[in-house]
């Protein structure tokens, strides 16, 4: 890992869900999301220290075509990685969950190359490692820098989060963001890289099951949701603000254009909620353009990220210059760049 891709804490679940969770009355629902705050805490805390020391130098993986995924159990602890339980190329397990990791993971990997000529996570061949059956019945999912880390959720929240392969693909492309532009965990650059894990992870769920952005259901965490809480998903990048509204969690939060910026200390300047706003401007680019959402603007935004030019303090007007000067690089200056200008004014971002 080079010194400039600095690692940050990132969950599936946001703070602000678990907040409004734990003030329930239910013990059904408090408790677990009291104790997911709590480890989370401690976890983004040890983040913070680590990064600040600094992080040893690394040796870059042999490149290759194919990936170098193992698979660990961590025997509802939190100690990692476990006991290795699934090697590269071994046949599938009696373990549904290490099996449905192992497939995810492969799924991202080759969509980042086949898809961008991109050589897993850091674009040197990383291998890939998951721990599931983390801590007990945790009700997360995280990329902790170096690894996935996949809880089994309590049953009544939240199911297993080997279940949906956009959270694993959003955690893992957290890893991306880190070895490209490095986006700052706060404001609107952490929302951005809020974002950019929103929209590659419905795009690695897109390409695995062939669907044209039409077809494509825009969720993240579609079927994640437990018995004990009603609503589609997490987020949805069709419809900000619409993924659930329930007792328990409340009423997603998430704007879809700048008029409902939300402004808030919690959860780094509210890097999960006011991502709704690039995530929408992305579903209106990739379904005013049609077709497969990760040819043109999954290009746009996957080589705005990539190709060293996006700041790792940028705003959500910084990205969208340059996802148009990135579209009219890419494809000259017609209905893609018309598209990307069209999709950030409905938005309320400026783009030019």
């Amino acid at each position: 890992m080079s010194a400039s891709a600095e690692p940050v804490f990132c969950t599936i679940i946001p703070p602000h869900i678990f907040d409004r969770l734990a003030e329930s009355e239910d013990p059904l629902h408090h408790e677990p999301a009291r104790r997911a705050l709590e480890h989370d805490g401690l976890l983004r805390t040890r983040r913070r220290v680590a990064a600040a020391r600094g992080l040893p130098p690394t040796t870059p993986a042999a490149a290759s075509d194919n990936p170098n995924r193992t698979i660990y159990d961590a025997h509802h602890v939190t100690t990692l990685p476990g006991s290795e339980v699934h090697t590269e190329g071994a046949t599938p397990c009696k373990d549904p969950a290490v099996n449905r990791a192992y497939t995810a993971l492969g799924a991202t990997f080759d969509f980042y190359l086949k898809v961008y000529k991109r050589c897993s996570i850091d674009g040197t061949g990383m291998p890939l490692n998951a721990s599931v059956h983390y801590g007990d019945k945790y009700d997360n999912a995280f990329w902790d820098g170096d690894q996935m880390v996949i809880g089994d959720g309590d049953g009544t929240m939240f199911l297993d989060f080997t279940n949906c392969i956009d959270v694993i693909g959003h955690e893992l492309t957290h890893g991306v963001t880190q070895y490209t532009a490095n986006l700052e965990y706060y404001g609107q650059s952490g929302a951005l890289n809020e974002s950019v894990s929103d929209v590659f992870g419905s795009l690695i769920k897109q390409y695995s099951l062939g669907q044209t952005a039409d077809q494509a259901d825009w969720l993240i965490g579609a079927g994640l949701l437990g018995p004990g809480l009603s609503g589609a998903a997490l987020r949805s990048l069709k419809a900000p603000g619409t993924a659930y509204d329930n007792p328990q969690m409340g009423k997603d939060p998430q704007p879809a254009t700048m008029d409902d910026y939300v402004k808030t200390p919690r959860d780094n300047g509210g890097v999960h909620i006011n991502s709704g706003i690039p995530n929408h401007a992305f579903y209106l680019l990739a379904t005013a353009l049609g077709g497969h959402a990760w040819e043109r603007a999954g290009k746009i935004w996957y080589t705005t990220l990539a190709d060293g030019s996006l700041a790792p303090d940028a705003d959500f007007a910084a990205f969208a210059r340059l996802t148009a000067a990135t579209a009219t690089n890419l494809f000259g200056d017609g209905d893609e760049t018309k598209a990307v200008l069209k999709a950030w004014s409905q938005v309320g971002v400026p783009a030019s």
